[in-house]
This record gives C-alpha cells, sequence and structure tokens, in this order.
C-alpha cells in the first residue's frame, strides 16, 4: 500500500506540524502563548451571528445549496467591490463564492495548469501556491521578495524564455507573511506584464481591509482592463473575524471563473445555506466595526514593536496593513533555530520566516491574531529576554 507519488513534492503543511509540536509541549505542561498563526481572535460582528441562527432554524435551508452561492451572496459580493474598491462586476460570470479562499487558490491550479506548465509563485509566500502547483503537475518558478525592493517581485527580472512558459502568477498584497502593501502603480506594472505573456495574474487579498493608520488597500481590479487577465481572491476570514466559516471569493476573469467554478462542480456542493445568509449579512457590516477591530490590531502592533526594536534590538518594519509583523533574526542564527529559542525560553510560539520559502529565512512572522489579554503577555515574555 501506497499514497499517490504527487504527495512526495508537497511537504505536510507547516501549521499542520506546528500543531503537533504545540500539543506534546502543552501536555507537558508548558504554557504556550500562539502568536504564530494568523487566526482572528474576536468574534464575527453580531449581526452575523445572529443571521446564522435565524436561517439554520428554518427547515428549508438543509438540502443541497446549488454549486455557485445563492444569488443573494452573488449580489452581496459584486456590490462590496463595486463599494469598496469602484470596480464594477457581472454578479452571473465574475464572482464565485469559495469554501474558503485557500480552497479556491488550490483548486485553481487544477483548473488552469496542465502537467508541466510554469507558475510564477512568490518567495516568501504562502505555502499553498507552490503546494497547489505541485499537486497540478505544474513547475513552480519562484519570484523572490526582497526589503531593497520593498517586498516585490522584480518582473524585469523574470527569464524571457519562463514568462513565454508561464500560465499564472502570484501576487498577495497586503502581503503575507512580510506585512508589505503594493501600490495600485505596481498592479498596473503587473497586469500589462501579465497581457504581454498571455498569463493569468492571480491576486489573493485576504488582508486587504486589515489596515492601520488610515491605510486602505487597493484592489488589483481597479487597474483599467484587469479583468482580461486578472483574477481576485478574498474572504471574510481576516475581514469579519470568519476564519472558521470557510467563506470566500474569487472575482474578475470570467474565464478563470468559469474554469474553477466547473471544477468545483465535481468537488464540492456549495456552503450550507445559513452560511450564506449569514454572510450577506456580514458584507452589511458598517465600515466602523471594521475601524474599530483593526484599531485593536494596531494597539497590538505598537505595543510589540518597541520591545522587538528597543529591547531585543532587532530589525522591524511597521506594518501599514495585514496581521503580521516580519523582525530580522540576529546574525549568525536561522530563522527556525531563533523560534526554537524564543519557545523554549518564553513559551511564546512565533512563525520562522523559513516556512514561507528559501527568501523567507533570516526573517520571524509574529500574528497579532491573540486576544490583548494573552498578546500583552507574550509581550512581557519577549522583553524579558536576553539576546
Amino acid at each position: 500500500m501506497r499514497s499517490a507519488r504527487r504527495l512526495s513534492s508537497t511537504p505536510p503543511y507547516v501549521f499542520a506540524t506546528l500543531d503537533g509540536k504545540i500539543a506534546r509541549l502543552r501536555e507537558q505542561g508548558v504554557d504556550i502563548i500562539r502568536l504564530d498563526i494568523g487566526s482572528p481572535d474576536g468574534p464575527p460582528p453580531e449581526a452575523v451571528v445572529r443571521a446564522l441562527a435565524r436561517s439554520a432554524s428554518d427547515p428549508g435551508k438543509h438540502g443541497y445549496a446549488g454549486y455557485a452561492g445563492t444569488p443573494a451572496l452573488r449580489a452581496a459580493m459584486v456590490h462590496y467591490y463595486r463599494q469598496r474598491f469602484g470596480v464594477v462586476l457581472d454578479t452571473a460570470s465574475q464572482v464565485l463564492p469559495l469554501i474558503g479562499s485557500k480552497e479556491g487558490i488550490a483548486h485553481l491550479a487544477m483548473a488552469w495548469l496542465d502537467p508541466g506548465d510554469v507558475a510564477l509563485v512568490p518567495d516568501p509566500g504562502y505555502p499553498t501556491y507552490a503546494a497547489s502547483v505541485a499537486l497540478a503537475g505544474g513547475q513552480a518558478y519562484t519570484m523572490p521578495l526582497r526589503a531593497d525592493r520593498q517586498w516585490l517581485p522584480d518582473l524585469a527580472a523574470i527569464p524571457e524564455a519562463i514568462a513565454r512558459r508561464a500560465r499564472l502568477m502570484w501576487l498577495n498584497y497586503p502581503n503575507n507573511p512580510t506585512g508589505a502593501t503594493a501600490p495600485l502603480s505596481y498592479f498596473e506594472e503587473a497586469v500589462a506584464f501579465c497581457r504581454r505573456h498571455d498569463i493569468l495574474l492571480c491576486h489573493d487579498a485576504p488582508y486587504a481591509d486589515v489596515g492601520y493608520d488610515g491605510y486602505r488597500a487597493p484592489s488589483v481590479l481597479q487597474v483599467a482592463g484587469a479583468d482580461d487577465v486578472a483574477v481576485e481572491f478574498n474572504s471574510l476570514s481576516k475581514s469579519h473575524n470568519m476564519a472558521g466559516w470557510r467563506v470566500g471569493m474569487a472575482a474578475g476573469n470570467a474565464i478563470a471563473i468559469g474554469a474553477l467554478a466547473q471544477l468545483k462542480t465535481n468537488i464540492d456542493s456549495g456552503h450550507f445555506l445559513a452560511i450564506q445568509d449569514a454572510s450577506v449579512a456580514a458584507f452589511q457590516t458598517p465600515v466602523s466595526w471594521i475601524d474599530q477591530r483593526n484599531a485593536v490590531y494596531q494597539a497590538r502592533r505598537d505595543a510589540l514593536l518597541p520591545v522587538l526594536v528597543d529591547d531585543l534590538g532587532l530589525e522591524t518594519a511597521t506594518p501599514s496593513a495585514g496581521l503580521y509583523l516580519w523582525p530580522r533574526v540576529p546574525r549568525g542564527t536561522t530563522s527556525a533555530e531563533f523560534a526554537d529559542r524564543i519557545l523554549a525560553e518564553t513559551g511564546v510560539s512565533l512563525t520562522p520566516g523559513s516556512a514561507f520559502g528559501a527568501c523567507g529565512e533570516g526573517y520571524l512572522r509574529i500574528s497579532l491574531g491573540q486576544t490583548t489579554e494573552r498578546f500583552m503577555m507574550a509581550v512581557e515574555r519577549l522583553r524579558g529576554m536576553r539576546l
């Protein structure tokens, strides 16, 4: 007996492995504070929970829900794009609900890549980009993200031979793990590059509504003509504290949306109708709720930054969006070694940058997604470290 050979090119998911390590330490009585995983700690808006309960009590809401999402949910997604970004989408062909954006990201590779096709993948980057390419039989060509380029891929450095073979490109801003942002002008450059080389531009934007100091992230679909070559992935996980609800969306290029929808009809049967009704309520959430939630994250960011920079001497940029800080580890140690040392000395779990690719080596990812009480406890533990 053996598993499929394709799994040999796909390592276990980094956070699944980390979960096992944390569980073993907790069994030994160690109090672990997890700042490694990007899961919002607060509840969704109250109206969302009420809508779920109301809909779930309807006996008619428990059957198969259809494959493309309810008309009301698709309309709410289209309204979001129009209201938030000024982007007009076709409800029938340019938006698709996903069972979490991670599912859509993984399945898009299967819908778009043939064996041997090239995908352009950022490094460091969300591990699912490269893993899904490998599972589809494609080849990932990594685009290095570096501090001296503000963590933006250098598109001019991609060899012409690779660009000609590439079928899709992944971008992700606000960025996980670096916390970097991209201006609309960079999206214009990326759209032009992908149009020139007939590449599907895939932009992963789950942190678009997690911003600080007044920052509001743009959408790649704001670029004129972007929907000719681009599809954007988004999610209620980070914007509305609904990570466990698994509600995401893909929007933009109708051909890519259609291909993803065709694949999904063979794999899943859509969301529970009550979750779809609750998601409609989420899209109706006042901006003030998001602003108040972001203010909580910002306060945590501002409490941790001076500890990293002044107390520990770690070079750390101040992110204007996203859920993460990205400090550089001391010279002479690897990111995994330093994360292990912090865990052993303080009980605070952080993610080594190497988990996100070779170019993430030398950094740590620290999540703001922990209750404020526990987060501040972690801040004090880190303050007490001696490097």
